[in-house]
């Protein structure tokens, strides 16, 4: 714990290039042996912080449960990952900062299943107008782009009206306030059965695996 508050302190005074190990050991105290020994380099170190600090600030932001209103509960995630990002813009800079085709930072992987659990729970409730991946795409394509694009403006230039304009026309791209039914057509049905396939045990894995996938053709057709 030691090693990462001094990491992130050196972070946000001096930006990634401030976080060598060498400066990490002298800040908390321990030879520099150590850090390689419990991260192996500063990719390792860097990773483990971002994810340390972002799952740290969702579990003190998160503590309350799920409403009632999963859409409710998705706008909340929406506004708590854009505060995470204006209050650590460093830190999320690593988390989305440099992409590279087919990988992405732990922390980012962690804050993308943490929005896949909203979405499942809107898909559950019959919600869903798209599929759950095509909606966790979005959502995410769309919130960390946002994020991005207030973190470079200057502070006393950012207008957050931006994120709930984006934040709205996202739901209202993925989301209906019907249940399924005859008028929202099979694409809503597929997507709604989809969800609630790991709650029954009618079916074995495999007959599981096969339905996902015609529903999934359905949802996306």
């Amino acid at each position: 714990m030691r090693i990462l508050t001094a990491a992130a302190d050196l972070l946000a005074q001096g930006g990634r290039e401030a976080v060598s190990t060498r400066a990490v050991s002298a800040a908390a105290g321990v030879q520099a042996p150590t850090i390689y020994r419990l991260f192996g380099d500063k990719s390792g170190l860097l990773d483990a912080l971002t994810t340390h600090a972002y799952t740290t600030y969702l579990r003190r932001k998160t503590e309350r449960e799920p409403s009632d209103d999963p859409v409710a509960d998705l706008r909340a995630g929406w506004d708590l990952h854009l505060s995470f990002g204006l209050a650590n813009p460093a830190l999320y800079g690593l988390m989305y900062g440099d992409p590279h085709p087919g990988s992405s930072s732990p922390a980012a992987i962690a804050a993308f299943e943490v929005l896949a659990v909203h979405i499942g729970r809107i898909a559950r409730a019959g919600r869903l107008r798209v599929s759950e991946e095509r909606a966790v795409q979005l959502v995410h394509a769309a919130g960390s782009g946002t994020t991005m694009t207030l973190i470079a403006l200057p502070e006393e230039s950012r207008d957050l009206r931006l994120s709930d304009l984006a934040r709205e026309a996202v739901i209202a791209a993925i989301t209906t306030d019907t249940l399924p039914s005859a008028s929202t057509g099979p694409a809503g049905a597929a997507i709604a059965l989809r969800a609630a396939l790991s709650e029954t045990t009618a079916l074995t894995m495999g007959e599981q695996s096969l339905l996902r996938e015609w529903l999934d053709r359905i949802a996306n057709q």
